[in-house]
């Protein structure tokens, strides 16, 4: 099993604006061999003030279908419009992914 993660600072008072970007994509993702499962999850709002935290994660099978679906069209067309939305966001996406070790 493998999870990749992406942490998003969103600009405060971009929230709802944020989500419903995530909510109305056409992602595909259930036609990827190795998909599992999707969530998008609200985290809290920094200390400043400023940004809310979120974060995206996937779960698949292996490393190996995430990275061949990072190599695929159905990636290409998930993601071309992302730059149209560069004003919700505080910085980049920070990725993380996860390979399990042990589980239930």
């Amino acid at each position: 099993m493998f999870l990749a993660m992406n942490r998003f600072r969103v600009n405060k008072g971009q929230e709802s604006a944020f989500e419903e970007v995530w909510k109305s994509r056409d992602s595909q993702l259930e036609k990827v061999p190795g998909f599992q499962s999707f969530h998008l999850m609200k985290g809290p709002e920094a200390e400043d003030g400023s940004t809310v935290l979120y974060a995206s994660h996937t779960i698949w099978a292996s490393k190996d279908d995430f990275i061949a679906w990072t190599k695929s069209e159905h990636f290409r067309n998930a993601h071309k419009n992302a730059g149209d939305n560069k004003g919700l966001y505080a910085g980049h996406p920070e990725f993380e992914g996860f390979e399990a070790v042990e589980g239930a």
